[in-house]
């Protein structure tokens, strides 16, 4: 019985001296302050996004889902690096006198969803 007991209090001892050690070489566990209030840790390049960029974008999780602000922000920004590229390019068609790609080409469903009426439709014609 006593070389129970013994074993337990060496055990503990070990735990302790684990615990403290732990401690000290990887701190006691303070949280980090929390972000002031209308930033986030959501970041983008300030210009050139690329999609790993876009790969790598993390929001905050809340209660009913992400933060609204940051995918508001990530929107905004994705929008306006789009519609800078857009301009870009619309300008050297019109340098280089190349017509728009997009103004021939019938037009296509704003998803990839289709409905299962059209896509029964498409299989049965092919």
């Amino acid at each position: 019985m006593t070389l129970v007991l013994l074993y337990l209090v060496v055990l503990v001892l070990i735990a302790v001296v684990l615990f403290a050690l732990g401690s000290v070489l990887f701190g006691r566990g303070e949280p980090l302050p929390p972000l002031p209030r209308d930033t986030t840790a959501t970041v983008l390049p300030a210009s050139g996004v690329t999609g790993a960029d876009v790969d790598a974008i993390k929001f905050a999780q809340t209660l009913r889902g992400y933060k609204t602000s940051e995918v508001d922000w990530v929107l905004d920004r994705l929008g306006a690096e789009l519609d800078q590229l857009r301009g870009q390019l619309d300008t050297l068609r019109a340098a280089y006198g190349i017509e728009d790609p997009d103004d021939t080409v019938a037009e296509q469903p704003a998803h990839a969803l289709q409905d299962d009426d059209e896509t029964a439709d498409s299989r049965s014609e092919a």
